[in-house]
């Protein structure tokens, strides 16, 4: 739950228990968040612990922050904290510890469409993107309200948070999304006049 990714509730953004922090060198100051990663124990390594021919796909909603003392999470390591029951599906309870892993980026297959999450006040807004499928990581957003003629760029946050200073209260917002992979999807008139901070919208657009 939470973090740095800004996620308030796993469940809720559609990602499950099947999650992970990352090391500084996979989460590329937030970008990452939301990316998938097919993860293996390696067993011709470590063949006490890890189960043979086991995989689990984990998106990465956290930061596992160095210590700069050779800790598993300093640079130049790549190295996943994941959650239980993820850990449980490659590796034998009785060693939740450190297990050599094979991995690599696969794409993020989602339920229903993005989720727009409005945070923020006044002239602030503040929208948590969630539920992204294909990549899963978003590059650049921009927004629209309905008496807006252009696309305004909005800045990452923190973690999967995008922020404008526009005040676009009152009005239906269309959003466009460009992946890390270059996928573009427009999402027009997503959220609806009478929206409110807090509220979450759904959209029947989806990456694949």
């Amino acid at each position: 739950m939470r973090g740095a990714c800004g996620y308030d509730d796993t469940f809720h953004a559609g990602f499950g228990v099947n999650t992970a922090a990352v090391s500084t060198m996979l989460f590329r100051d937030g970008e990452v968040c939301g990316a998938c990663y097919q993860v293996i124990c390696d067993y011709r390594i470590d063949p006490k612990w890890c189960l043979r021919s086991r995989s689990v796909t984990i998106t990465a909603t956290n930061f596992c922050p160095p210590n700069n003392h050779g800790g598993w999470c300093d640079p130049p390591n790549h190295h996943f904290d994941m959650s239980m029951p993820s850990f449980l599906r490659i590796a034998r309870q009785g060693n939740e510890g450190i297990v050599p892993i094979l991995y690599r980026r696969v794409a993020c297959k989602r339920r229903g469409g993005v989720r727009f999450t409005l945070k923020g006040q006044s002239n602030f807004n503040m929208v948590m993107i969630t539920n992204v499928g294909g990549s899963g990581d978003v590059k650049g957003v921009w927004i629209r309200g309905s008496r807006t003629r252009t696309w305004l760029p909005m800045h990452r946050n923190w973690g999967a948070n995008w922020q404008s200073n526009a005040d676009l209260r009152n009005q239906r917002l269309s959003f466009k999304i460009t992946l890390v992979d270059g996928n573009t999807l427009v999402f027009l008139n997503v959220v609806s006049s009478n929206w409110r901070f807090g509220q979450t919208f759904s959209s029947h657009n989806q990456f694949f």
